[in-house]
């Protein structure tokens, strides 16, 4: 914390020394504003071009040029402007070079003052606190988990109101198994960033083990305001897949785990999802990777073959994912139906139905004809990057899936 001050001090410097530089050129700026008026002629030249142009309107008088009411009129006139011109010369009394002086050291310790109560209100001086106690513990001989719980605890007393001191402390009590001070951390951190479903998901599934894996009517409220939310969730369908796969409801708990893949961006949670829906299908009796998608079809939908064209082969990793997404014609409407799978299954059928919707505002149900797009992703990151391998098919026909699948071929690289 002193270099940051040290830091903040460095900044402020040059703040000040722009607020000083202008008394430093105080004294010049007054003597040449000084030499400047005392050496002003506007008001002798106004009254000299107001003596041309009365002698030129007394010769027209006496020529005949005009009357004598013409004249007044015209002198009148002279005489207005010659008061306006002499009344924008007027200048105030020149102030000593001094004065005002007293006014600068008080901006500076303004400025400085705001400066702090700013950074104290609107900085993260708490989080770099908690970074230093990270730091501390980590390079720490005798450093242990235990301790750092013991000094983020000792911090979230004194900042109570700061949601990375409660992010940071319910993961560790969760990993070591203190489930009830970890539902606490995660309580204080919704109280103040709100109810997010990935944070109401997240404390489900606290719920859901420290209850010992059921169904409380505690954890069913918080899956269904997270469903009603965001009814993609990754880590509530997560939940519910443990709950049905515990019920040896094996179709259903790859459902839920396959529309939690779909949604995760981390390839380690997916991979142990994926795990998890071999174990199923082997109890199921299915070949694993045999069938993306189980169970009875719900709804319209789309059979679809995937294979990867033969000058690709060689380019995918053991973890690269692939991801087959439906989508309306006209890219008005979120996805439809996404399903994902490992790109060693490749080549494989895939059926994509209502189980595969993202939302209940978007649906195969809801067209005739889709656009099917499928990526495989190296990082099994949702996100399309360069070097991905993609391919799609457009005006799929949308409705009974025992028929011949469309196939579609991945063969091109997203550039």
């Amino acid at each position: 914390m002193t270099l940051l001050w040290i830091a903040f001090a460095a900044l402020l410097l040059p703040a000040l020394w722009l607020l000083l530089a202008p008394l430093r050129r105080a004294r010049a700026v007054h003597d040449a504003q000084r030499d400047h008026e005392a050496n002003d002629r506007t008001a002798e030249q106004n009254v000299a071009i107001f003596r041309r142009r009365l002698a030129s309107l007394e010769a027209a008088l006496a020529r005949g040029d005009i009357d004598q009411v013409r004249f007044e009129e015209s002198r009148l006139e002279l005489e207005r402007g010659l008061l306006e011109d002499t009344e924008t010369v007027k200048r105030a009394p020149l102030k000593a070079s001094a004065s005002g002086r007293l006014a600068v050291p008080l901006v500076m310790v303004l400025v400085v003052v705001a400066s702090v109560l700013w950074y104290q209100r609107e900085g993260a001086e708490g989080d770099l606190t908690l970074l230093a106690i990270q730091q501390e513990v980590q390079n720490h001989p005798e450093g242990s988990i235990e301790m750092l719980i013991e000094r983020l605890e000792e911090q979230a007393v004194r900042q109570p109101g700061n949601p990375n001191v409660w992010s940071s402390l319910f993961p560790l009590y969760r990993d070591i198994g203190r489930g009830r001070e970890a539902i606490h951390a995660l309580e204080r951190l919704i109280e103040i960033e709100g109810r997010h479903p990935s944070l109401l998901g997240q404390l489900a599934q606290i719920e859901f083990f420290v209850a010992d894996r059921q169904l409380t009517p505690r954890v069913q409220t918080l899956v269904d305001e997270t469903l009603e939310r965001d009814s993609s969730q990754p880590t509530v369908l997560g939940v519910l897949g443990i709950e049905a796969f515990d019920r040896s409801d094996y179709e259903k708990a790859i459902d839920y785990w396959r529309r939690a893949i779909a949604g995760m961006t981390d390839p380690g949670s997916g991979e142990a999802l994926r795990e998890g829906i071999r174990i199923a299908q082997e109890r199921l009796g299915v070949t694993p990777g045999a069938e993306p998608v189980m169970g009875d079809v719900q709804g319209v939908g789309i059979r679809v073959r995937v294979s990867l064209d033969e000058a690709l082969e060689g380019r995918l990793g053991e973890q690269a994912t692939v991801f087959v997404v439906a989508r309306d014609l006209e890219g008005e409407l979120p996805p439809l139906a996404v399903a994902q799978f490992r790109a060693s299954d490749l080549p494989v059928e895939v059926v994509l139905d209502e189980r595969n919707a993202m939302s209940p505002q978007a649906s195969l149900a809801q067209v005739s004809e889709a656009r099917l797009v499928v990526r495989v992703s190296a990082s099994g990151d949702a996100t399309p990057q360069t070097g991905d391998l993609f391919g799609g098919r457009n005006d799929v026909p949308v409705g009974d899936t025992d028929v011949e699948p469309v196939d579609v071929v991945i063969d091109r690289v997203f550039e």
